[in-house]
């Protein structure tokens, strides 16, 4: 009887622990629970994306639909508040309510250029990354895998659950005040590794987002400006950078940019947003408007538009007249609301809400120094000056570029708030004072001098803020080495005026180098810089803008913990004469007349042309074309060891695999980044080649390596504009392989049939 009573309780025990364990939530790895038994039929995760949208769709009300195709205006941005009861919004960039009866969240989105931005008020932190060509230089997919993933860990983090980063316009006008935002001048380059940098940040649940579509390469009159370009040099260029990003990343938004393309603003750009992007490269994500980029209702919601930000003046009420008057069919409205729940439940926004906590400062150090290291680009290393003797060296003069507080950070949207606040806040005096430079600089505190003492620590460190050349130049005298730190600052809503370092830091860095020939020269810039003093100077080290880790990997370098394998994404003219705009287009002091019967620019607006005539010639193919010697090349980028190149064979086809071995001759270990180009036969009219592959390869000293870049068809192809498609054109193609686009030792060539 004992033995039964015992048996009948371990059995009720059983059922007991089953039953319990049966009514238990899972969890999935970020700690959300998995809903196994749905309350409503959209929620089943075994049913697709578009399935899930669409039963959504059948219970929306059209006010509840129209709701999810605007935001609220510039206040809900500024105050954080709504006059919907219970919902707030969290201080990002944009906030787009959702339908709580439905199960549908909040859209919170936030700038996430570089890290996300006014990330203060919602953590007290967000980590600076280095600007996105730093990212860039890189050449390195998993880099800008490792970007994304922080990026869209820290957004979570704060409770966010959209990104507006993923900027990709091609670097056409050096100028460009966003220039530090993108991803260099090249498609292939800049469209594979912001599609990396989308797949690491969507993979945190968090929406993606690309822009700006299309050709807005420039700040100055972005609202106004209609650039003017043909289809083909549209599409080989500006358009294969989204195309290529947004086909790797399955990107979930696509942002339309200010700018009229051809006539034709484009967040109502039919051949844009519909023939394109929706039709033939078959985007299944939402489009949204840069932030006032809407300009109407029904022709911008027939162009493929899906959601107006941050306001409602064209897809609020406006909208849901156009629909009941018919001017805009139930089908198209829906379809607009079907791509916006489809990305929501496609990207995990639905199924695994964010729930804020504490950013991981440290693994934020740990990704941007990396970034750093990876991205900075060794530019010249005289008599091997560099990497500086920390055991032998006596005494180094840091000069300049407030090196004693911190690192310089690019402006606007993109602005990661400091850490600690802005250890530079003294207004600019003068143009030739450079200790305080102008409002709205923000430093991140990472101090080089500070670094630089902790990896020379026998050494005499001393500091010099640089706005007396003299004195500047009286320390570097009585040192062995001194090291210039040099800035220009870039900002969204305005291009610089020129390529040339402000506040007459270069007539610092020849003061210096003329009483020192032992100066190394270390930018911070967004961008390409003119450099008088070249010649002189016995190195200099590209650092982008380094982000908060910034003073530490500069150091690492120039003492060789870290071997520098960056390279250029951009090419670095000798001046501006060379570049094929050398005076930037401007706006017009008075709005032009418009063009009769041309779709867009209205009476009134300042509309201007942009003519992009060098067309397919962007960046290196324009000094490539037109026989011209910039200062420092596209992919060009130095090692403290070398490398050589020999056995280039290609395996041919539609697609090429070409194989070339890498041999470290040097006597340190290090990273080349192989690039692949090709030329493509004489009919083709292309400029003379383009970067087709590259891969990187971490060698040791002697050590030789046969990496093989597998080249896609589409790489290889022109834009037929009468077939409105890529295709191989039959003919010779010339297949080469080495360390820059000027650098080329191997070459052989490969007949094709086309196709």
């Amino acid at each position: 009887m004992i033995r039964r009573r015992s048996l009948l309780k371990a059995a009720n025990f059983l059922l007991a622990f089953f039953i319990l364990a049966a009514s238990a939530p899972m969890y999935t790895q970020f700690g959300q629970p998995v809903n196994t038994a749905p309350k409503r039929p959209w929620e089943n995760k075994y049913l697709s994306p578009d399935e899930r949208a669409d039963l959504v769709i059948q219970q929306m009300t059209l006010d509840e639909k129209v709701q999810l195709l605007h935001g609220l205006g510039w206040r809900i941005l500024l105050d954080g508040t709504t006059s919907m009861p219970g919902v707030r919004s969290l201080g990002g960039a944009g906030f787009i309510p959702g339908i709580e009866r439905l199960g549908i969240p909040d859209l919170q989105m936030s700038d996430a250029a570089v890290g996300v931005a006014r990330g203060a008020p919602r953590s007290r932190y967000s980590t600076a990354l280095p600007s996105g060509v730093a990212e860039a230089s890189s050449w390195d997919p998993e880099i800008a895998y490792e970007y994304g993933d922080l990026i869209g860990t820290e957004l979570r983090d704060q409770g966010f659950n959209m990104s507006l980063g993923g900027g990709v316009n091609l670097t056409r006008e050096p100028r460009n005040g966003r220039t530090f935002e993108y991803k260099g001048e090249d498609p292939i380059l800049a469209g594979t590794l912001v599609g990396e940098e989308i797949k690491g940040l969507q993979n945190q649940h968090v929406i993606g987002n690309i822009k700006h579509y299309a050709v807005n390469d420039q700040e100055d009159g972005r609202h106004f400006a209609n650039s003017i370009i043909g289809k083909r040099s549209m599409q080989e260029s500006d358009l294969l950078a989204f195309q290529i990003g947004i086909r790797n990343s399955d990107v979930g938004a696509v942002m339309c940019s200010y700018n009229l393309i051809n006539g034709t603003y484009a967040c109502e750009n039919h051949y844009l947003l519909h023939d394109v992007l929706k039709e033939v490269w078959g985007f299944k994500g939402f489009v949204v408007s840069d932030w006032g980029g809407t300009h109407s209702t029904v022709n911008a919601a027939k162009a493929g538009l899906d959601i107006e930000m941050p306001g409602n003046d064209y897809f609020g009420e406006p909208l849901k007249k156009a629909v009941q008057g018919g001017e805009i069919s139930q089908h198209q409205l829906n379809s607009m609301v079907h791509r916006v729940l489809r990305t929501e439940f496609a990207t995990g926004v639905i199924d695994y809400p964010a729930h804020p906590k504490v950013v991981d400062v440290m693994h934020g150090f740990k990704v941007a120094q990396r970034v750093e290291e990876a991205g900075a680009v060794l530019l010249k290393n005289a008599a091997n000056q560099l990497p500086l003797d920390a055991s032998s060296i006596k005494s180094i003069a840091v000069i300049g570029a407030r090196a004693d507080v911190g690192v310089i950070s690019g402006g606007g949207s993109a602005q990661v708030d400091p850490a600690g606040g802005n250890p530079v806040i003294t207004p600019g005096v003068n143009s030739g004072d450079i200790t305080a430079f102008p409002p709205g600089w923000v430093y991140h505190r990472s101090p080089p001098v500070d670094a630089i003492i902790q990896r020379a620590p026998q050494a005499k460190v001393e500091y010099n803020p640089g706005n007396d050349p003299a004195s500047a130049a009286a320390l570097a005298k009585s040192s062995e080495v001194a090291i210039v730190f040099a800035v220009q600052h870039e900002s969204e809503g305005a291009d610089l005026p020129n390529l040339s370092l402000p506040n007459n830091q270069d007539a610092l860095i020849q003061a210096v180098v003329a009483a020192n020939p032992h100066t190394i020269v270390v930018l911070e810039t967004g961008g390409a810089v003119t450099m008088p003093w070249l010649d002189q100077v016995s190195a200099v080290l590209e650092s982008w803008y380094p982000g908060i880790r910034g003073g530490q990997a500069i150091a690492a370098i120039l003492f060789g913990d870290v071997n520098p394998s960056g390279k250029l994404p951009i090419t670095f003219p000798k001046s501006e004469a060379d570049m094929p705009h050398p005076d930037a287009t401007k706006p017009p002091a008075e709005p032009p007349t418009p063009t009769p019967g041309l779709p867009g620019p209205k009476v009134g607006e300042k509309v201007f042309d942009v003519h992009y005539g060098e067309g397919l010639k962007v960046g290196y193919k324009w000094y490539d074309a037109e026989n011209r010697t910039p200062l420092f090349p596209f992919g060009f980028g130095l090692s403290y060891t070398t490398f050589s190149y020999s056995e280039l064979n290609v395996t041919p086809g539609d697609a090429l695999d070409v194989t070339v071995r890498v041999t470290n001759t040097g006597r340190r270990a290090g990273e080349e980044i192989a690039e692949i180009y090709a030329g493509l036969p004489e009919s083709a009219q292309e400029p003379p080649r383009r970067l087709i592959g590259w891969k990187k390869v971490a060698l040791e000293p002697g050590e030789s390596k046969a990496v093989t870049v597998h080249v896609e068809p589409l790489f290889l192809s022109i834009y037929d504009v009468d077939r409105n498609a890529f295709q191989l054109v039959p003919g010779e193609y010339s297949i080469w392989a080495g360390n820059s686009s000027r650098d080329l030792p191997l070459e052989v060539a490969v007949t094709h049939q086309g196709r």
